[in-house]
């Protein structure tokens, strides 16, 4: 294989909208494939009749967009495997199907989902592993012709070769030795006729030429059984890699409350893709510097050997800190029609460069953008609390003092202060505080420069003569 060679692909369910999970393994096969300038694939394994919906599959499109995880063939695209859902598969499976059938590779299986419960139950109470314990895979054809003439659905199992090893090597978790006697005869096809995820996913996986496979550790043990299956058809097998799952700050299962939440949550929240992307990237892989980095930048240093195999630890703090970088690094016209619904059109286009400039660093989602829209821009501005205590403490005469000051000098910020200063004698907090209190009604936030030349002047005399 050369580098050129390389395919990876993203294969989800449609049975829900796509959650951090999930979104971190899309990406992660996205940026391995564009690191090596290959190929990004979209599959849609929606099999699950029952679960699957049409609107999870056009969310997720859209999402994968969004997040700017394009993709080179799959829905929407088209290449030379089409159709890339699986539920449109069903011909292709079936030519596989009856060639492990005519290999004696595949029976059909009759016992029902009781019976096979009771065999895991007898299984578990005698000390031993838990795996089909080979029923109907001696039935002769006249056996199996009675058995659907009582009208028995059949399901089809994969007849594991015993005495073999099944070995391969994990990108993330090194050699990996799995007997197969300890495997099991596993079904491939339902008995409703839809295929089996290990038997869909590996075929589907092969005749797409799919060269590397990143998933998670829960598939760990999936991987030998579809190897056998490969092996079993003469079909090339992808190289894997099992992923770590994502926990919660206590070591648990991702809750809800700290951080499975879906792609549309977060987008509804404001959150902007690249912080996303910056977060997810190093969220059990490591970079050889952690500073920002655009999606170019992150494809560049992605390599599986960085890629961790403890737990990695959702920490909420460390996504809003990569917000706050996508409010920083973002350019200016996009980031205005990100805060523009939340602004209400309080901001004069006139002033929407110098608005952006001004709130930018204490800007982390639209509703602060809004919020300081409101402080700067509104009709009626109500102190806090806190703001309240430090212009009664200031008193009238200072504000008497910094309006003189300010008919002198204007919104020049330093000889503003510095006239104020000496009119007053006051220096440090006591000189700068008051002055943000009358005219945001805040003690924190934007630069107080940005401020004075933001704001108009009557407005300015206007926020300093309600003071005095």
């Amino acid at each position: 294989m050369t580098i050129k060679t390389i395919k990876t692909r993203f294969a989800p369910s449609p049975t829900g909208y796509l959650h951090l999970g999930n979104v971190r393994t899309a990406l992660f096969n996205a940026l391995w494939s564009r690191h090596w300038g290959g190929q990004f694939l979209l599959r849609i394994e929606d099999t699950d009749q029952e679960r699957s919906r049409s609107e999870y599959v056009a969310a997720l499109l859209e999402d994968l967009r969004w997040l700017g995880l394009e993709w080179q063939e799959g829905p929407e695209v088209g290449g030379p495997q089409a159709p890339y859902a699986q539920s449109e598969r069903a011909a292709i499976y079936a030519q596989y199907y009856k060639l492990l059938e005519t290999t004696d590779q595949a029976y059909p299986c009759f016992c029902t989902p009781v019976e096979l419960a009771l065999s895991r139950k007898l299984q578990l109470a005698a000390g031993r592993p838990p795996r089909y314990a080979g029923t109907c895979a001696r039935l002769s054809e006249a056996e199996r012709q009675a058995r659907r003439a009582r009208g028995l659905q059949p399901t089809l199992r994969f007849r594991v070769p015993m005495a073999q090893t099944v070995e391969f090597t994990d990108r993330v978790r090194g050699p990996q030795r799995f007997a197969s006697a300890d495997i099991g005869d596993f079904v491939i096809r339902r008995a409703d006729d839809t295929p089996q995820f290990f038997f869909a996913n590996a075929v589907d996986d092969a005749l797409m030429e799919v060269t590397q496979v990143l998933r998670g550790e829960d598939h760990l043990t999936n991987t030998p059984r579809q190897l056998l299956l490969l092996q079993a058809l003469g079909l090339p097998a992808p190289e894997y890699g099992h992923l770590a799952l994502i926990v919660g700050s206590d070591g648990g299962p991702l809750s809800k409350r700290e951080g499975d939440l879906s792609l549309r949550e977060l987008r509804a929240a404001g959150y902007l893709p690249e912080a996303l992307l910056n977060y997810l990237a190093r969220l059990g892989h490591s970079y050889e510097r952690d500073s920002w980095m655009d999606p170019a930048e992150l494809a560049a240093g992605f390599a599986p050997e960085r890629l961790g195999r403890a737990p990695a630890r959702y920490d909420a703090a460390q996504l809003l800190h990569w917000q706050s970088e996508a409010v920083r690094h973002t350019h200016p016209e996009r980031l205005w029609d990100w805060m523009r619904l939340a602004i209400h059109a309080r901001v004069p286009l006139a002033c929407q460069e110098e608005f952006i400039a001004t709130v930018r660093p204490n800007v982390r989602f639209p509703s602060d953008a809004g919020f300081w829209a409101e402080r700067l821009f509104g009709a009626v501005l109500t102190a806090t609390p806190e703001s309240q205590a430090v212009i009664f403490q200031a008193g009238p005469g200072f504000f008497t003092h910094a309006l003189a000051a300010y008919a002198e000098q204007g919104a020049a910020y330093q000889p503003l202060v510095e006239d104020l200063r000496r009119r007053t004698g006051l220096k440090g907090k006591a000189l700068f505080m008051p002055l943000r209190a009358a005219l945001t009604g805040e003690t924190h936030g934007p630069e107080l420069a940005r401020v004075l030349a933001l704001l108009s002047p009557e407005r300015i005399r206007q926020r300093l003569q309600a003071c005095c």
